[in-house]
């Protein structure tokens, strides 16, 4: 660009770059367009035209770029969620019957990108992922500051021919891994004879303090006639997100 260029100029031509250019090349072409880039100002600005607010207004964030980015990559926090990796990533909690297992669906799912499932058997089955939020990109200062809604989705179906339960426990925990809030709703029971139903489960973790460093999700469960195999509850698509922005 020519020198004379006015920065007023400049700003509204970086604002319609991509984001991750604008930090990682034009922020570096000289002192002028370095500040332009690390003014509040610039991301505020960028975050209001793609619509991304604060979940609670009166909690703006201390830093808007950091604010962008995590908004901008907004992403489930749990691995293997969808039982493709048979039970890696998932801490096996209890292992009643004969044990958790991953499978196909018996039913197509909602989604049919979603084509496996985890299975409990006729002992109760738990597994569990702890989140370390700061490991995720999620600073103390970022969470205490915003506490961005945590948002809680898992899904679950019975088997038509066997009765069986599910629960599920997600608990937001401190630096001690200590539970500051808790959801766990109560047990959901299917009777024998249903028609296999894929049943949604969903939380907001809102205006929850201070102190979040953890989150740690456990679900399960485990059919209630005692039939050797598995015949007890199928869940899958889990998923825990961090929100920092209102959702549109």
């Amino acid at each position: 660009l020519p020198a004379d260029v006015p920065l007023a100029v400049v700003e509204e031509i970086l604002l319609n770059l991509p984001a991750h250019q604008v930090v990682r090349v034009c922020r570096l072409v000289c002192y002028e367009w370095k500040e332009l880039v690390d003014s509040a100002a610039h991301w505020r600005e960028r975050c209001r035209r793609e619509g991304f607010q604060p979940c609670d207004a009166s909690r703006p964030p201390d830093d808007w770029r950091l604010f962008y980015f995590l908004t901008k990559n907004r992403h489930n926090l749990l691995k293997n969620p969808r039982a493709e990796g048979k039970l890696q990533g998932w801490k096996i909690v209890q292992n009643g019957g004969d044990c958790w297992v991953a499978e196909g669906n018996r039913k197509p799912f909602p989604d049919e990108t979603v084509t496996k499932c985890f299975v409990t058997s006729y002992g109760l089955c738990l597994k569990q992922q702890l989140i370390d939020l700061k490991k995720e990109g999620y600073s103390d200062a970022f969470m205490d500051r915003l506490q961005p809604h945590i948002k809680i989705t898992d899904w679950y179906a019975p088997r038509f021919d066997c009765g069986c339960q599910y629960e599920i426990s997600v608990e937001l925990l401190d630096r001690r891994k200590k539970p500051l809030c808790t959801f766990q709703p109560e047990k959901v029971f299917f009777e024998q004879w249903n028609d296999e139903p894929w049943c949604q489960m969903t939380h907001v973790f809102k205006d929850y303090g201070p102190g979040v460093r953890f989150v740690r999700f456990t679900h399960g469960g485990v059919d209630t006639q005692f039939w050797a195999g598995w015949y007890g509850i199928r869940v899958t698509n889990s998923s825990v997100e961090i929100c920092p922005a209102e959702e549109r």
